[in-house]
């Protein structure tokens, strides 16, 4: 998987969040309570202060959210009126805050919510403005459930940022799901991750109806759609992510993993060249040093077989190293252009590690 040019610009980075907060959730719900335009939103270690704070489904999605093991650190509450919800205003508060993912408390996509300007329409459209126009670091992923029982796949909005859970239960499945997220580092596969919330499972002719037909050949199929289930195989009476996918099963990005560990290396990277502009030398000497700082990053990760290998590549760095008499005019030019326009191009070719989704086994007795 390439990552795109890195192009780290001083004033924007300024901005950035000091810590990337992957274990951070946005929850927006109503309450009966008077609400200020635009909403306040308030941050929450714990359930119980926000029983306090939101009593009613804000505070039930919250207590949800924080009771996955492992779950999120951190969990923002902002409330809109229950007669009249101002999603979208909501949605402009939460994008200043530091936080991965978002949801609508008990607001499953439907007919209604998934209509121009719906909830979960405006859901999809904020999490992808602000992670590709939105301060660095800022990038998020919108999580949304299905209603109760609902087994079929095509009504979602595609987006690579969304991610859509199938569920039977009477509870926020959606919070739930966040919840169980943001427990993971960015890397983590989803698939079969523990998630605690009381949903009966699906017959596996709604699961095949929810995820496609796959064969012992062919890799998941999916539609979009993950969902709640409890593996004969596994022990105990559990219930379980039953894949990882995310809401583009067309996409490049397939799986909410994938997503998550792009924003995570984009975001590390740059919080790590953000301390070269202003320093480094456009020579040999300084771009190797810029190298060696992007190789901090990303040796660990390859360490750690979350990578199988990267590259960096520094286009004009490989100019410095060849003799000056070889140059031709286009090359001493290239180099006379990043001198004078102070602009050093950093291409980052990583080969990311996915996790096993399926395993085929063919027994043979003689």
């Amino acid at each position: 998987m390439a990552v795109r040019y890195v192009r780290v610009k001083p004033l924007v980075n300024l901005f950035a969040p000091a810590v990337r907060a992957f274990g951070n959730i946005a929850v927006i719900g109503r309450v009966t309570t008077a609400v200020t335009k635009p909403p306040v939103p308030v941050p929450f270690t714990g359930p119980d202060d926000a029983h306090k704070t939101f009593p009613g489904e804000l505070a039930d999605s919250i207590d949800l959210a924080f009771r996955q093991t492992p779950g999120p650190t951190l969990v923002y509450g902002v409330p809109v009126t229950a007669d009249a919800p101002d999603w979208a205003g909501a949605l402009e508060v939460v994008a200043g805050l530091n936080v991965q993912l978002v949801m609508l408390a008990n607001t499953p996509l439907n007919k209604d919510t998934k209509v121009a300007g719906g909830p979960i329409d405006l859901l999809s459209a904020h999490v992808t403005a602000v992670s590709n126009t939105g301060a660095d670091g800022l990038e998020r992923m919108g999580v949304a459930m299905l209603e109760s029982g609902v087994a079929k796949a095509d009504d979602i909005l595609t987006n690579e940022r969304m991610v859509y859970i199938a569920h039977k239960s009477t509870q926020d499945a959606a919070a739930a799901v966040a919840g169980t997220i943001a427990g993971y580092e960015p890397s983590v596969s989803l698939l079969l991750k523990p998630v605690n919330i009381v949903s009966p499972p699906f017959t596996p002719a709604e699961i095949e109806t929810l995820n496609g037909t796959e064969t012992d050949d062919s890799g998941p199929a999916g539609k979009g759609v993950n969902w709640l289930t409890s593996p004969a195989l596994i022990p105990g009476n559990g219930v379980y992510m039953g894949e990882g996918y995310t809401g583009d099963p067309g996409g490049g990005k397939r799986y909410m993993d994938i997503v998550r560990m792009v924003d995570d290396l984009s975001f590390r990277l740059k919080a790590q060249l953000i301390h070269s502009i202003g320093n480094v030398r456009i020579s040999r000497s300084g771009l190797r040093a810029l190298v060696a700082q992007m190789e901090a990053i990303l040796t660990p990760l390859l360490d750690a077989d979350v990578l199988n290998s990267f590259e960096v590549v520094v286009p004009v760095l490989t100019l410095l190293d060849k003799d000056p008499a070889t140059l031709s005019a286009a090359e001493a030019a290239a180099i006379h252009a990043a001198e004078v326009q102070r602009l050093v191009q950093v291409l980052a070719a990583v080969e990311y590690a996915g996790a096993v989704h399926r395993i085929s086994i063919t027994l043979k007795f003689d």
